[in-house]
């Protein structure tokens, strides 16, 4: 990838990873998948009245809407509902990437290298320390929704890989479309009328905010770019970029909610950037290494010539 858009990603990340606390202020006085529906509807309307439906088919636009919309954020909003700290579930919802890569493969036939597989060990066995955090800030009805919402992001990566749309930013804005519905009946089936006549009353400045905050740059900004890179470059060159929003989420949930930090917390996140940089830097750090001890040689067989 391009430094500048390296430099873009990893600005993508910080913002995705601070939504985590975000989505939490918000969760403060809004039902979860009312809190993702109201973001959805933000990104669809009233953009989609000003630009064009991207030229793709209405199948890969309802798909991606509904598994993006309703199988990611649905689903990882309610897991920090259920209890998962802001800053763990940026960590688990990581294991997409992994995901991504495996999909990538098989639907692209894209190459892992041996660097990318021994990047990706590392930073699952960060993943997997998670289960050693013991300060409450781990549930298991919040690891296992998190978890749904990292495989649906990984789908939602492959669907929109299949339809390379030209204009990404359209194909946000109309893929949103298809998941506000989905997202407000789910709500009423599982809370009834009172996420909707409650909302009026309790709904506060702090939780306006965290809506347009998630719909405005860390949807519809943030994911354009992203889904624009992820169309200009092999989705397994992408994907494990994403392996940095646990640190600006964790960053991020220590700032807002004074997330404790501990030990344990500390190698899951030394372990995934350990990852991410034997992953996708390996390669270069390993040639950078073996250049100077190969110039000699090939120095003195031109003097011998």
């Amino acid at each position: 990838m391009k430094t500048r858009h390296v430099l873009m990603a990893v600005t993508i990340t910080a913002v995705w990873g601070v939504n985590f606390s975000v989505i939490k202020i918000g969760l403060a006085s809004v039902d979860p998948f009312v809190l993702a529906g109201i973001r959805f509807t933000l990104c669809a309307l009233p953009a989609v009245f000003f630009i064009r439906k991207p030229d793709v088919p209405w199948r890969h636009l309802i798909a991606y809407g509904l598994v993006f919309g309703v199988g990611l954020w649905g689903a990882v909003t309610l897991g920090i509902k259920a209890g998962l700290s802001s800053g763990i579930a940026s960590l688990v919802l990581q294991v997409s990437a992994f995901v991504t890569i495996l999909l990538g493969a098989a639907v692209f036939r894209e190459r892992i290298s041996r660097y990318q597989r021994a990047g990706f060990a590392i930073a699952l066995l960060g993943l997997g320390c998670t289960a050693f955090i013991t300060d409450g800030s781990v549930t298991a009805a919040g690891i296992a929704l998190v978890l749904f919402g990292a495989v649906s992001w990984s789908v939602a990566n492959i669907i929109l890989k299949k339809s390379a749309p030209k204009d990404v930013l359209g194909f946000l804005v109309w893929s949103s479309l298809f998941s506000p519905v989905p997202l407000y009946a789910l709500d009423l089936a599982v809370n009834g009328t009172a996420g909707y006549t409650e909302l009026a009353s309790h709904i506060d400045l702090a939780a306006v905010l965290s809506i347009l905050f998630q719909a405005y740059p860390n949807t519809v900004v943030a994911y354009a770019i992203w889904n624009w890179l992820l169309k200009e470059y092999p989705v397994s060159t992408v994907a494990p970029l994403s392996l940095l929003v646990p640190v600006f989420g964790l960053l991020g949930s220590v700032a807002i909610f004074g997330e404790q930090l501990s030990a344990t917390k500390l190698l899951c996140v030394a372990l995934i950037v350990a990852g991410l940089v034997v992953g996708l830097y390996g390669k270069r750090v390993a040639t950078a290494i073996a250049a100077p001890r190969r110039n000699p040689t090939e120095a003195n067989v031109r003097v011998d010539a």
